[in-house]
């Protein structure tokens, strides 16, 4: 890479660093912010991965695709804003929402500035704020994009859905039955978890990271452990390491059966939904003999785990993952072999490659279109860095990509979890937490993407700042733009194939 290519990161870098752990954030003036508008387009391999802030200032995250590695970039709030980076970053336009909804903090320039998750129903304005203001005058109407010409029809969707779904409103505009724009409004299920882990320890508040999306309570907590380990400097015990690692790749495989069987059954076709279902049932009951709940909530704590594994408690777990590698081929083969799923999912709900890249798309969703990133090979936390993982990639970016990465990452998770229960040794599960400050953050490859968790902590060990990115946020954006042009019954197949959580944003 040439010098001149460098330089939106080199003058990141020439800001003051902070001791942000293992990744340093650098504080940029003001002007240099705003020239990383200018920069940006001219390093194409830095990807914006996040982006948050506190009343003061405000932090956007990078990852270097060309060298590895992160680099984090702040810049002060004055008079209530700063430079936007969403001209040059189409990803941080749902960040600079949140951003002002939650602190108040406008994006100068921003390409779009309307509320995200504050529907005017809270009882104060940027609740994160130094002083939130009262909220004043009756909650609007949600504002969409305007629909100009002939021909043109809208249907509004949710929030409220069909089942036990979280809440979120789509709005299609249609013409005929192909859908020609879609629009998401999140914030409705806002649960106040930024504040509520304010000023607690760490252990305090890592109940509310395993919270944020309960189906990803594994790799949030252990997102959220692993930033607050690295902001004082401690490493959890080996065997807790690769204890959570297990858990983690255990996690990954119940929600790949999950969504395999439900795009199915989202294509009309129950068979593989049925046993998936049986499958993914038979570990949960694992998890729940192994680990004392289903979804092995709260068990992953800073420092280590809260509990270890009574004897032979790994023996059904495995037991369960011996009948889901046996069953898997089957399944595949009744997949490919069925003419009418196939044609549902083939060619239905493409993303296309420079999309992807475009939004930094992360998990499968960014993999079946060609972007082979897995945190757990390019930032990998331990025992990680001990293990080759396969990685499956596609180029097609359909629903038929979506699901083969999935089956393809839930067989190698299998052969995973087999390797890291047998290296299990004994040993401590858990280091008490120094009561210091710091600032830390780590990547945990979850099964939707990565989740990328900051914390930093105050002289006497409480959290004065923190923020759970999960990789939702770079996929909302990218489903809008995959379901253009398809019909409207396909955009249940399709939001299934992404299964972007809605929590998770909403924070």
């Amino acid at each position: 890479m040439t010098a001149s290519s460098r330089i939106a990161s080199d003058l990141i870098r020439r800001g003051a660093p902070q001791g942000c752990r293992p990744f340093d954030r650098f504080l940029m003036t003001r002007a240099n912010f705003a020239a990383l508008q200018q920069a940006l387009p001219l390093e194409p391999t830095l990807a914006l991965v996040s982006f948050w802030a506190d009343p003061a200032q405000v932090h956007a995250a990078f990852l270097d695709e060309a060298e590895g590695g992160l680099i984090l970039a702040s810049c002060p709030v004055a008079e209530g804003s700063f430079p936007a980076l969403s001209p040059a970053r189409p990803g941080a336009v749902r960040f600079e929402r949140m951003i002002r909804d939650l602190w108040g903090h406008v994006a100068d320039g921003g390409v779009d500035l309307r509320p995200w998750l504050d529907h005017g129903r809270w009882r104060v304005t940027a609740p994160l704020a130094h002083r939130p203001a009262p909220q004043e005058g009756t909650p609007l109407q949600p504002d969409f994009l305007p629909v100009e010409g002939e021909g043109w029809h809208q249907i509004p969707v949710g929030p409220v859905h069909a089942g036990v779904i979280e809440p979120g409103h789509f709005r299609f505009t249609v013409q005929g039955e192909t859908v020609i724009r879609l629009e998401a409004l999140l914030g409705y299920a806002h649960k106040g978890t930024l504040g509520l882990m304010q000023g607690k320890p760490p252990r305090a508040a890592a109940r509310f990271a395993a919270r944020l999306s309960g189906d990803s309570t594994v790799a949030h907590a252990l997102a959220f452990a692993l930033a607050a380990e690295n902001a004082v400097g401690l490493s959890a015990p080996p065997r807790a390491a690769i204890l959570r690692a297990a858990m983690l790749e255990l996690e990954r495989i119940a929600n790949h059966l999950n969504d395999w069987g439900f795009i199915c059954n989202d294509a009309a076709f129950a068979y593989p939904h049925a046993r998936c279902g049986v499958l993914r049932e038979r570990l949960l009951r694992a998890h729940a003999a192994a680990f004392g709940h289903r979804l092995m909530m709260d068990l992953i704590i800073p420092g280590g785990l809260i509990q270890d594994l009574p004897p032979g408690a790994e023996a059904p777990v495995l037991a369960a993952l011996s009948a889901i590698e046996a069953e898997v081929p089957e399944l595949l083969r009744i997949y490919d072999d069925h003419a009418s799923l196939q044609d549902r999912v083939v060619g239905t709900g493409v993303l296309q490659p420079e999309l992807a890249a475009r939004f930094a798309a992360g998990g499968p969703v960014g993999r079946a279109s060609g972007r082979p990133f897995d945190a757990r090979r390019t930032l990998p936390h331990a025992p990680y860095e001990l293990l080759e993982i396969a990685l499956p990639v596609f180029r097609e970016g359909d629903v038929d990509a979506r699901v083969r990465v999935r089956i393809a990452e839930l067989v190698e998770s299998i052969g995973l979890a087999r390797r890291l229960f047998a290296a299990l040794e004994p040993g401590e599960i858990h280091l008490p937490l120094p009561q210091q400050g710091g600032e830390g953050i780590a990547a945990v490859e979850g099964f939707r993407g990565e989740i990328l968790t900051w914390v930093a902590l105050d002289d006497g060990g409480l959290i004065r700042g923190v923020f759970p990115r999960d990789p939702s946020w770079l996929q909302w954006p990218l489903l809008e733009a995959a379901i253009e042009g398809n019909i409207v019954a396909d955009f249940p197949l399709c939001n299934k194939s992404f299964n972007c959580s809605y929590s998770g944003v909403d924070l």
